[in-house]
């Protein structure tokens, strides 16, 4: 008992001594105390618990923008692509987007450009290593009368079996995130992914199947293109053998601010399995020589 009594007295002395230690270094100024830390505290003390606890929780409802997060149940898209079809090979898809001709054929057409300027050439990289396309508005170049950029990438996209994802700058600060399903070349599975992306972003749609604007893009291109109101046999057969230009997109979208559309890009990507971590700035091949048409896009022409 006295050996209790010791130790709770020197424990006692211990905290006092030290609290006199801290007053004097207070006092003589080598200890600054923040006032404006003092008067936080005083309002925290003043101010009701529920208060508190209301703030936050409101501040947590806001700040969810997906139907799926790190802390969320782990939701998945899934998704499968055509393997034995026909496919442009990722080398001719440089090659094209270069103004070379294609050793495969079918890769490329006169009638839809695919030859990138310096500007689209590094968006184009960058497109590779994020997974997604970042594109000014529609991509529309008036000297091409079409979109290299996002012919291009589709293409790429096709080459690689993967959706096709794109962020679509607008000037007013709400951008729109565009997904085509089409490279994946199964349109008896397009609507089941659609259903599992809508779910797995958890925000409203501004449009949904297929995309009007990149339909009237390719449309204009006076490429003939299989619509969607051909049999399930027909579709099925032009998905299994003809290039990517000739067939139409199902494209699901998204309005998102900047910031909120570069993060739902990012997580569909990894979803899609579309980022290329290794994929490294794409060389010129040699001996490009121009063209003689520059509205059907050859080879050399910008």
């Amino acid at each position: 008992m006295r050996i209790l009594v010791l130790q709770t007295f020197l424990s006692l002395s211990a905290t006092t001594a030290a609290f006199q230690v801290q007053q004097q270094a207070i006092n003589t100024g080598t200890l600054q105390v923040s006032t404006r830390a003092r008067a936080l505290q005083r309002t925290l003390t003043l101010l009701p618990s529920t208060s508190i606890s209301n703030t936050t929780a409101r501040h947590i409802d806001t700040s969810r923008l997906f139907a799926t997060t790190s802390s969320d149940s782990e939701t998945e898209i899934s998704w499968k692509t055509r393997s034995k079809c026909w496919r442009p090979t990722i080398q001719d898809v440089e090659r094209i987007s270069f103004g070379k001709p294609a050793k495969k054929k079918g890769t490329g057409s006169r009638g839809t450009p695919h030859r990138l300027n310096e500007e689209e050439r590094k968006l184009f990289d960058q497109a590779r290593r994020k997974g997604f396309l970042e594109i000014g508005g529609s991509g529309w170049r008036s000297q091409r009368r079409d979109a290299p950029l996002v012919n291009t990438y589709r293409s790429l996209c096709d080459a690689r079996g993967q959706a096709c994802i794109a962020l679509h700058k607008g000037n007013t600060g709400e951008d729109e995130l565009v997904i085509d399903l089409s490279p994946l070349r199964l349109p008896d599975t397009f609507e089941t992914v659609e259903r599992d992306m809508i779910e797995f972003v958890g925000i409203p749609t501004s449009y949904r199947a297929s995309e009007e604007d990149v339909q009237d893009l390719l449309d204009e291109s006076e490429i003939e293109i299989v619509g969607n109101d051909n049999s399930d046999e027909d579709l099925d057969n032009a998905y299994d053998s003809r290039p990517i230009y000739q067939l139409p997109t199902h494209c699901v979208s998204w309005n998102v601010q900047r910031s909120d559309g570069k993060a739902l890009g990012k997580k569909l990507a990894l979803q899609f399995k579309t980022i290329e971590a290794n994929a490294s700035k794409s060389k010129k091949p040699k001996h490009v020589k121009p063209g003689k048409n520059r509205r059907s896009g050859g080879y050399g022409i910008g």
